[in-house]
């Protein structure tokens, strides 16, 4: 056997490794979900399951003033409607900076480079003066609007609609299409692997998103599951086999996200890493 196969086979041990050791927390986190409350933090695999904390989360929870079904559809509708957006926007804005030839094109393409040079909790402050000023507090405006547009998505549409030939909008304006019917109906489906990346790693980031609606949102009614999750925890900690449930439930769409649509997504880590 060469040496490198050795050093191949060696690498990939050592990555089947790594990899077991980052995902037993989930592995954990699951099995532990399903325990009695008493086997949580004693044996790995108990002697019997139960589904009392996800009935618990179910049924129970409203009486704790904890509404977690609701908390989960908020979550949904959330990040659903920004995720959207966000895509649309970014193909307008896109298009704009790539195909359309106006004086503060570059202008807003530099703009739009340098807003993603600063990280986001720079701007919560000011954000949240101007959410409270407008009596947003405690509104769905508040999570969705600051959130409506993207420069990292607008980033990745304009690059996309760059490498498309200028030939194919030529021939569309020859057949008397505007420019929204070159952007929906010939750009955006030559640009679909960038609004799947767009639209995943917007929804992944919308439904973590932590700080920002705990700054905004006080309503039980209206939090997304994860600031409803740390709410709970924080008040009746006693009650960790609930807790373990709700984390599972909220990590769900993020797991089926990510077995569907695997391949897009480590094309986004590939494409942003270039």
């Amino acid at each position: 056997m060469k040496k490198q196969e050795i050093g191949a086979y060696i690498i990939t041990i050592l990555l089947i490794f790594l990899a077991i050791i980052w995902i037993y927390p989930y592995i954990w986190l699951f099995i532990s979900s399903f325990k009695p409350a008493e086997d949580i933090y004693t044996t790995f695999w108990p002697k019997s399951l139960t589904l009392d904390h996800y009935k618990f989360i179910f049924v129970m929870a409203n009486r704790f003033e904890r509404p977690f079904v609701r908390a989960f559809l908020n979550s949904l509708f959330i990040s659903t409607t920004v995720t959207f957006s966000v895509i649309i926007t970014s193909a307008l804005v896109g298009y704009a900076i790539s195909r359309i030839k106006f004086k503060a094109g570059q202008v807003l393409f530099n703009f739009t480079i340098w807003q993603m040079l600063f990280p986001g909790f720079m701007f919560m402050i000011p954000l949240f003066v101007l959410i409270r000023n407008f009596n947003w507090l405690n509104t769905y405006k508040a999570l969705i609007v600051p959130s409506l547009t993207s420069a990292w998505g607008i980033f990745m549409f304009a690059q996309a609609f760059k490498t498309i030939p200028e030939d194919y909008v030529d021939a569309a304006r020859m057949d008397g299409a505007n420019d929204f019917w070159i952007i929906f109906r010939l750009m955006f489906p030559l640009a679909g692997s960038t609004a799947s990346i767009v639209g995943l790693f917007t929804f992944i980031g919308i439904w973590d998103n932590f700080l920002w609606p705990l700054m905004v949102m006080k309503d039980y009614n209206k939090m997304p599951l994860s600031v409803l999750l740390a709410s709970f925890n924080h008040e009746y900690a006693s009650y960790i086999g609930p807790i373990l449930a709700g984390s599972v439930i909220q990590t769900i769409p993020m797991v089926l996200i990510f077995l569907l649509l695997r391949k897009y997504f480590l094309q986004g880590i590939s494409m942003s890493l270039r």
